[in-house]
């Protein structure tokens, strides 16, 4: 080898010196610490690109225009983390006698699992909770309800405790109203909002937690969303996620995720008598309305409160508060159901002069309190979505509700003392119902989980990690469906 040799080979093994181009792009990398994740994975992919760049010149200039995209990164994330309120939690709510154990949980586990009885106050505490522990700074709270109604009144609880208002530091999104911004630290949403936003953040970097509530309703959003979380949670060591519910197989949920530890908080129930009211009773058979307002003349010799009723749908709810208030001429009746509009919503929700009837779907069942109610009168039914095989067509059939969701009805008039239920139909009929509803992703055409996994590029239906996975011919009736539909090829 000669010298010349030897020369050019000593110098191709000495490192490269550091231009100072390289300080720079080094010193934006730091910088990344003090943006939002979704920013810092945003920025990150820019500054590999621009180390990139051949000529000098105008790396320099892309060098400038990061610093200034992260200038702005950084003042945003200031701003919010400057609009996060002080925390201050109710003392009459047994959770908030949880709340260094359940904060300790929540900081120091990346999955919690809470089984929370109705009237604990888990979904109004647990994003403040979350506050507390440190999160909805690099990322928000976010915070997932089954129902819109309960979105907005969740929401707007949590801001009111805080003394914020809505669309600042705490807000919601729903279909068609979103109250969020930049400040926006607790975001409370439906399930399928934040599906949708998969899409565009698959890997869910917008958020620091996320809190899956009533998740014992088993909707096909909340197990798909579950499932979801189960994969991300591989990618995103930093994501933290929270489970509750108010009856719900604590043990399977928990397994799904690696074991994860469970925390009981018992709720805020008093003693509730339970009494059965068939419609034929007394040797006549009753109309549903008429068996209501007979259930109805009966609570009101118990003494002062609201009633709440649990009916099955909007049609036969209209027909109740209609012949209630033929009859009843000094109650308020409010009806409650998805489809009303936002303003006759909230009136459950404030105050009245009168006694009221809240006349309700399962939605006043887990996902939203009515305050006042002292009794409930259940009429036993719910529409249940249900694909039939053999017409492959979707239904919403009125059924027989399941002995947890029976419970959960009567257990809404045991929160501010010792309440009365009356179910209208026979303690045998109780007895013989199941003690669980069905899994919508078993009685449900899965059309729509398919398309949008396919979407994700997350595989077939039969491989996600379902906690109860689908049956195969449901997913192989979705494919037929999409492909004579042309939503796939």
């Amino acid at each position: 080898m000669t010298k010349g040799d030897q020369t050019t080979r000593r110098a191709r093994s000495r490192p490269a010196k550091a231009t100072g181009h390289d300080t720079a792009f080094a010193d934006l990398q730091r910088r990344l610490t003090s943006v939002s994740r979704k920013d810092e994975r945003r920025l990150s992919r820019r500054i590999k690109g621009a180390r990139k760049i051949k000529q000098g010149d105008r790396q320099a200039k892309v060098i400038g225009e990061l610093g200034d995209e992260i200038d702005q990164a950084e003042k945003r994330l200031a701003r919010r983390v400057a609009a996060i309120p002080k925390c201050s939690y109710p003392s009459e709510l047994p959770i908030s006698q949880r709340r260094d154990e359940l904060i300790a949980a929540i900081r120091d586990n990346q999955v919690v699992v809470i089984a929370g009885e109705t009237g604990s106050g888990k979904s109004t505490q647990l994003p403040k909770m979350c506050v507390d522990a440190g999160f909805g700074r690099r990322g928000i709270i976010g915070h997932t309800q089954p129902r819109r109604i309960a979105a907005r009144s969740v929401g707007a609880r949590i801001a009111d405790e805080l003394d914020q208002k809505i669309g600042g530091a705490v807000g919601y999104s729903v279909r068609f109203d979103n109250k969020t911004n930049g400040k926006t630290s607790i975001k409370v949403m439906t399930d399928g909002i934040l599906l949708a936003e998969l899409s565009h953040d698959p890997d869910l970097l917008a958020y620091d937690v996320i809190i899956v509530d009533e998740a014992h309703e088993r909707s096909l959003n909340i197990d798909f969303l579950l499932g979801y979380l189960h994969q991300l949670l591989a990618r995103r060591s930093d994501l933290h996620v929270v489970i509750t519910s108010a009856t719900i197989d604590t043990e399977k949920i928990a397994a799904h995720f690696n074991d994860a530890p469970i925390v009981e908080v018992s709720g805020r129930n008093y003693p509730v008598d339970i009494r059965y009211r068939p419609l034929d009773g007394e040797g006549e058979m009753l109309e549903v309305p008429a068996a209501v307002r007979r259930a109805i003349t009966e609570l009101t010799r118990e003494g002062p409160g609201d009633i709440l009723v649990f009916s099955s749908g909007e049609r036969e709810i209209n027909e109740i508060c209609e012949s209630v208030r033929r009859h009843e001429p000094d109650f308020e009746v409010l009806p409650l159901y998805a489809r009303l509009s936002s303003k006759d919503q909230q009136r459950v929700f404030g105050d009245s002069k009168r006694r009221r009837i809240v006349v309700s779907t399962n939605v006043a069942e887990t996902s939203l309190t009515v305050p006042g109610v002292r009794y409930v009168i259940d009429v036993g039914e719910a529409r249940i979505s249900r694909f039939s095989q053999r017409t492959k067509v979707q239904r919403l059939p009125i059924e027989p509700v399941s002995q947890a969701s029976a419970n959960q009805r009567s257990g809404r008039c045991g929160r501010l003392g010792a309440g009365v239920a009356i179910r209208l139909y026979e303690e045998e009929d109780f007895d013989s119902r199941p003690a669980f509803t069905e899994p919508e992703i078993q009685r449900t055409n899965l059309a729509s989980v398919i398309l949008t996994m396919a979407n994700q590029r997350l595989g077939s239906p039969l491989d996600f990690p379902f906690i109860d996975p689908p049956e195969p011919r449901a997913v192989t009736d979705g494919v037929r469906l999409l492909h004579e539909l042309r939503a796939v090829q």
